[in-house]
């Protein structure tokens, strides 16, 4: 009988330290529609290609004008809002549910680990855009996202580097084969982060 509470106390005290340790609630919810959303936004992107005459399928390398290239800016940015809305809207309510704080000092390091690889990658790109290679910008976004699920493992869910790492191969084989950047995008923003989130979602509901 002792021995039985005593291993219930080591369950209870390794469960308070990943409580507070790390963020555990994280909502598979919001990858779906993180890559719903991707997927939204990369049929605009093909269909804005069409209108402005370009066949994206052909193989060519295109020039593209001035508003197009803000328009596709403009189409990332409203994915990427999209995206962290749906992040935070799931994974409060999951956190309300569980009792837990969605605001606290594991989450702040959380989002800074997060965070710096992100950044830099964002700066990276917009660098790149500068000088109009435009063709390197999304195998960059790819390998800079995948970085920052990685390092932001520590902090939440060991499952997200998997993520991760298929977000770097795919960034890095995608800057193997330039110009087929907006498939590899739909595939890791959209297929990997339905997947993904469908797999937590079960694993952790």
């Amino acid at each position: 009988m002792e021995s039985k509470n005593y291993h219930e106390d080591l369950s209870h005290i390794r469960n308070m330290m990943e409580r507070s340790s790390r963020f555990i609630s994280l909502s598979g919810l919001s990858g779906v529609v993180a890559g719903l959303a991707a997927i939204i936004g990369a049929s605009y992107v093909y269909y804005a290609f069409q209108r402005e005459g370009i066949d994206y399928f052909d193989g060519d390398r295109n020039i593209f004008g001035k508003d197009l290239v803000i328009e596709l800016v403009i189409t990332g940015a409203l994915i990427l809002v999209a995206a962290l809305l749906s992040g935070y809207f799931f994974t409060a309510s999951k956190s309300k549910k569980k009792g837990l704080k969605i605001w606290d000092a594991t989450t702040r390091r959380l989002l800074i680990t997060f965070a710096v690889p992100l950044v830099t990658g964002g700066f990276f790109c917009l660098i790149l855009l500068y000088h109009h290679l435009f063709v390197g910008i999304a195998p960059a976004t790819l390998i800079f996202y995948g970085l920052a699920l990685v390092s932001a493992e520590r902090y939440t869910l060991t499952d997200i580097k998997y993520l991760g790492y298929c977000q770097i191969i795919l960034g890095l084989i995608s800057f193997l084969f330039l110009g087929w950047g907006l498939i590899a995008w739909t595939i890791g923003f959209g297929v990997l982060h339905i997947v993904y989130g469908l797999i937590m979602h079960k694993k952790y509901k």
